[in-house]
């Protein structure tokens, strides 16, 4: 009787098993929000300071890094980051390397035709970057003949050249800034956080910057998901209302430009 009690115990212990294994299974298949289920994978350059970069460490960190890993937190996902150059980066979205990207990624009509936006996590600013006093440069139309250093590839250097300024071309804001600090530019067109961001680590360089937003007609930056993928970006619609009612947007955009960029 004991034998036969031991069995149907043991029958029982396996069924219940393989009902668990079943659920489980099933739990994991439907979980199809990401590429990978509980991570939220994202692509970024990891080379713009203070947006995404290196520290001096080696750790990749910054502003978009920290919104990422803030994002994944509300969604209680795990975060891994995979850097691809820009040329390639959105391209990555539809070869399904990544679940997002999160690198400064315009909020435009043609976009969101084509691939799913979150709402804004930033309203960047242009900025005109001049040496101090330099009243020759007080507007966008002001940098025609003037030698501008220029990232040839970004839309600040495509503007600079429609705008008929003469470009000497630079890796990024670091290399423009030394170029006009040394006399061997006039100006720059730049992101306002990117130049908040350096004058913080170079005070008393002899440059300021004019906010040319309006003429250069700024566009919010959301988060960037493939045209399919509906539920992540209701799911990261959710989280970057979490992250910016509880404070932590304008906190990161302080800690990063020293202002608050995170509202329109």
């Amino acid at each position: 009787m004991n034998k036969k009690i031991a069995i149907i115990l043991a029958g029982l212990i396996v069924i219940i098993g393989a009902i668990f294994g079943i659920s489980k299974m099933a739990s994991s298949q439907k979980d199809d929000t990401t590429i990978k289920a509980g991570t939220f994978t994202v692509g970024l350059e990891g080379t713009y300071a203070p947006f995404s970069y290196h520290d001096d460490k080696g750790n990749l960190t910054g502003f978009e890094v920290e919104i990422a890993e803030a994002l994944a937190k509300k969604m209680d996902m795990k975060v891994n980051f995979v850097q691809s150059k820009w040329d390639s980066l959105i391209a990555g979205i539809n070869a399904k390397r990544y679940d997002a990207v999160i690198n400064n990624i315009g909020i435009t009509d043609d976009r969101k035709k084509n691939y799913r936006m979150s709402t804004p996590y930033l309203y960047p600013k242009a900025a005109l970057i001049r040496r101090t006093g330099d009243t020759s440069l007080n507007k966008l139309s002001d940098i025609k003949g003037k030698t501008m250093a220029q990232s040839v590839t970004s839309n600040y250097g495509k503007r600079a050249q429609a705008e008929g300024a003469n470009i000497k071309a630079v890796a990024g804001i670091i290399e423009a800034m030394n170029l006009l600090t040394t006399n061997r530019a006039d100006g720059s067109l730049n992101d306002m956080g990117a130049f908040e961001n350096w004058k913080q680590s170079n005070p008393d360089a002899d440059v300021e910057a004019v906010d040319v937003s309006k003429d250069m007609g700024s566009t919010p930056d959301g988060v960037l998901m493939n045209k399919d993928n509906k539920k992540l970006q209701e799911k990261v619609n959710k989280a970057m209302k979490e992250i910016r009612e509880d404070g932590t947007l304008t906190k990161l955009s302080k800690k990063y430009f020293n202002k608050d960029l995170t509202k329109e």
